[in-house]
């Protein structure tokens, strides 16, 4: 049975060893996803403990995926500080464990993430994925709507360019479980 919540800053610094695993069998897997190969889950410490202080902060919103007891998947939604973007958040490093998908937990993760979102005023997220990559073809099913591909905007783990594919998708509160339209 898979569990699906909202980090506080202590869930995710608790969170960190566990995370450090999903985030390297992610990229170890081929995706692309900031980091470059050879890559460890030590490696993503410091990365892990840059995420738990910006939840502490409020600057992200951090879903955990637990099968069993156990973290094996995530996701971010940065909060878009400027003035002028009170309403946008960045949805960002959509992972689960190898060994453990094929349960629903990416739509599961994205369902949480989207509501606290909403919760939080925003009415817009945005992403950018690798094009051809098996996210690429997940988030239409989540009802994100494609916006075009950028040639050459980053690089695979073991090297290459790789393009990025642009989506946004409009959230709003009357689309929080228990609201009413």
């Amino acid at each position: 049975m898979a569990t699906i919540h909202i980090a506080d800053a202590d869930a995710a610094r608790a969170a960190i060893p566990a995370l450090c695993e999903v985030l390297a069998d992610c990229i170890n897997g081929g995706a692309s996803l900031g980091f470059m190969l050879p890559f460890t889950p030590e490696d993503a410490t410091g990365y892990w403990g840059q995420v738990a202080e910006e939840v502490a902060t409020g600057r992200t919103i951090l879903a955990l995926a637990e099968l069993e007891g156990r973290v094996v998947g995530t996701v971010q939604v940065g909060l878009a500080t400027k003035p002028n973007q009170p309403h946008r958040g960045d949805l960002m490093k959509l992972l689960v464990h190898r060994s453990a998908r094929g349960h629903g937990l990416s739509r599961l993760l994205m369902d949480a993430v989207e509501a606290e979102a909403a919760r939080r005023g925003r009415t817009l997220l945005v992403l950018d994925t690798a094009t051809g990559s098996e996210a690429e073809r997940i988030y239409p099913r989540f009802g994100w709507e494609r916006v075009g591909m950028i040639p050459e905007y980053a690089m695979w783990p073991d090297g290459g360019f790789c393009d990025t594919t642009l989506f946004y998708k409009r959230i709003d509160s009357y689309a929080l479980p228990g609201a009413s339209s």
